[in-house]
Order: C-alpha cells, then sequence, then structure tokens
C-alpha cells in the first residue's frame, strides 16, 4: 500500500517552475515595466499586432506571451484588466484547448514550410473570440529564409491576427523583422525579489528555510527565476522540509562566505602561512582554485561598495552576511583592497595558461599577503621625499 502511494506521489508531483507559473499579471515578478504597458494598451484599445519580448532566459517572457494572448481574448476583463478566467475564451485556455491560441517552437520548427504553414493558419478567422494569437518561442532561430517567408505577413496582418514573438538573442533578429514589432526588454531577476517568492513558496509548502539559504539559491539562479525554482526543488529532494544554509551550499558546491572572511584577515595580518594552508583546506573539501580566486575577487568587490554607504546597496546578499561585510571592511584601506583586486584579476586571467595551477595561485597568495608591507614601504619613500 505504501509502495502504491509513493507512486502515485511520484506521478503527481509538479515542479514548482510550473506549480507557480503566474497566474495574471500581478503575478508576474520583476517585470512591471512590462506589465503596466501591457495593461495600458488593453484599457486603451492600442494593441500593437506584433510583439517582440527579449530578455535572459527564466524571467517570464512565455509566461508573459501567454498571459497577453488570455487576457485579450478574455471577454468579462476584471477592473484589474484581468482575465476572469471564468468565460469559454479562459477555460479553453486553461485547459490547453484553445483554437485561437498557437504556440510555435521555433528552435525546432524553423523552416520555411513551417512559417508557410502558419502563414496559411493565419487566413482564418478567430472561432468565438475577438483574436487569433501566434506565439513564437525562441523566434531568433527561424532561417533566414524563414524570417523572409515571414516578413510580409508579419507587417500586414489581418485585423484579428497578433504576433507575439519571444527570444533570448535579440541581436540574432532581422532588423526587418524588428522594426515591425513592439520591442519589450525584460529584466533580469532582482535577488530580492527571487528571495521574496521563494519565501512565499516556502509558506505554501509548509517549509522551514533560513534566509541566507534563499539568497545562495536567487544568486545562483543568476536572475532566472526558473533556474531559482529548480535549483529550490533540488534542495529541498537534498534537505527534506528543512532547509539550512550549509545544505545548500554543500549541494550546490558553493564555498562558504567564512573561507573569504578568514582569507581576508589572514591577508590583513600578513599570514602567508595562513593563506596557504587556507588555500590547501580548499583543495582538500574538493573545490576548484581558479572558483577560490573568483570568489575572494568577488567578496574583495563588496568589502569596496561597503565602503560608502550610497553604495552598499550594490550589495546583493542576506542581512547577516551583510553586517559581516560591513564590519570587515573597516579594517581595510581602498589602497590595499585595490591593489589585491588587480593582483586577483590577473591571476583569474592567467590562470589558464599557467603550467602549474596550485603554484600560480600560492604565487598570488603570496604577494597578497606582503600588500600591505609594499604599500606602508610607498608611504615611507614620500614621506622621506617630503622632507
Amino acid at each position: 500500500m505504501e509502495k502504491i502511494k509513493l507512486i502515485a506521489d511520484m506521478e503527481n508531483f509538479v515542479v514548482s517552475a510550473r506549480k507557480y507559473r503566474p497566474a495574471s499579471f500581478d503575478t508576474v515578478i520583476g517585470q512591471g515595466h512590462v506589465v503596466q504597458t501591457l495593461k495600458n494598451a488593453i484599457k486603451n484599445k492600442h494593441l500593437a499586432h506584433a510583439f517582440l519580448f527579449c530578455g535572459p532566459r527564466g524571467v517570464g517572457k512565455t509566461t508573459s506571451a501567454r498571459l497577453l494572448a488570455k487576457t485579450i481574448n478574455c471577454t468579462n476583463l476584471t477592473p484589474e484588466l484581468e482575465a476572469c478566467n471564468n468565460c469559454d475564451s479562459c477555460n479553453a485556455f486553461n485547459n490547453n484547448a484553445s483554437f485561437n491560441i498557437y504556440e510555435l517552437d521555433a528552435a525546432s520548427n524553423n523552416s520555411v514550410d513551417d512559417i508557410r504553414a502558419l502563414v496559411d493558419q493565419v487566413r482564418y478567422a478567430p472561432q468565438g473570440a475577438t483574436y487569433k494569437i501566434y506565439i513564437i518561442d525562441e523566434v531568433h532561430m527561424l532561417s533566414a529564409n524563414a524570417f523572409n517567408a515571414f516578413l510580409k505577413t508579419l507587417e500586414e496582418p489581418p485585423p484579428y491576427a497578433k504576433f507575439i514573438l519571444a527570444t533570448t538573442e535579440k541581436h540574432k533578429i532581422l532588423p526587418t523583422i524588428i522594426s515591425r514589432c513592439q520591442v519589450f526588454d525584460f529584466h533580469r531577476i532582482k535577488i530580492e525579489d527571487a528571495v521574496k517568492q521563494l519565501r512565499e513558496i516556502c509558506d505554501k509548502e509548509n517549509i522551514i528555510a533560513e534566509d541566507d539559504a534563499l539568497h545562495i539559491i536567487a544568486q545562483k539562479a543568476d536572475g532566472a527565476m526558473r533556474d531559482a525554482l529548480s535549483i529550490f526543488d533540488r534542495i529541498v529532494s537534498f534537505s527534506g522540509n528543512n532547509i539550512k544554509y550549509q545544505d545548500v551550499i554543500n549541494n550546490l558546491n558553493i564555498l562558504d562566505y567564512d573561507y573569504y572572511f578568514k582569507a581576508v584577515n589572514l591577508l590583513l595580518n600578513e599570514d602567508l602561512a595562513g593563506l596557504l594552508l587556507l588555500f590547501d583546506d580548499i583543495l582538500n573539501n574538493g573545490f576548484d582554485a581558479l572558483h577560490f580566486i573568483g570568489g575572494f575577487s568577488e567578496h574583495i568587490r563588496n568589502l569596496m561598495v561597503c565602503k560608502h554607504p550610497d553604495t552598499v546597496k550594490l550589495l546583493e546578499v542576506s542581512q547577516s552576511v551583510s553586517v559581516k561585510f560591513l564590519e570587515q571592511a573597516k579594517s581595510c584601506n581602498t589602497a590595499l583592497m585595490l591593489n589585491a583586486l588587480n593582483l586577483l584579476n590577473k591571476c583569474e586571467l592567467d590562470y589558464k595558461s599557467s603550467k602549474n595551477a596550485r603554484l600560480h595561485v600560492e604565487l598570488c597568495l603570496m604577494k597578497l599577503s606582503h600588500i600591505q608591507s609594499y604599500i606602508n614601504l610607498q608611504n615611507s619613500n614620500v614621506d622621506l621625499k617630503k622632507k
């Protein structure tokens, strides 16, 4: 009986990216400028015949295209200009049975014949709705001939036809296509917005999660909400309904902030032996040397932005980690950090061409540990010249 229940649960599982896909414009995350413009266009009946949604992966382009298609065919819009979810058109859309909304994946349907088939369909009027909407995802994958076959229809479609094109690579689309579309640029999802969404999902799923853990997931997603939700599902599978910071960094193979805080303290104390031993410990824990150097550079960059109250907002970390950065920044002078960043950047650039990667990084650490002495020597020379 338990085995049957387990199989049923596995079959019923829906990944968070699908389960929590926005169902209305108001639930679209981090794209307020796009949502407001589309709502105003619907309200004022100034809908363009063709839209081009551009932006990084996983930020809501296809979702927004579907919501726009659903909303403009809704026969009973709410006062907030959202689809009612009760009319025949909305019910057909929600059940994936709409005859008036077509989706084409240009990644696998990119030939001239595919576009000609679509153009042939455009001639037929919608059934029981105001518009026929064509959503073409990854439109940059269309061949040059397919683009050319599409041009005339895109420029002068029937009044009932609307085209919504979505792409992650706007630069690959012909200028003649772009000029015929109303272009919307989607932004990367901010870390605070991603964390807020993850927190809401945790509340709905009765999952306990540390703030630091959710921040790490959001940072790792690099501005893509879909990636954040995929990582979130993976962590839940790993740690159950109690997500801890340590579980996240272990599962995602991320170096703990504490390593970098410790490294900077050793640098300030000119403790070369401590730096080399810390680096050895990092390698023994299975981390890549280049990964450490990149993280060290980012850590010092974060210390730099803590030096001025106006730039502290650029620190995309949780509140508890932010306090640590602000505290350590007080002990670091700007000259030391700039020199350290230059050394780390050069080390990272030359890393792949070095024949002995470990020695290459250790040499960088040796230089780092003597930066303060070098700065002191330079200041002494300046003072002597003044005398």
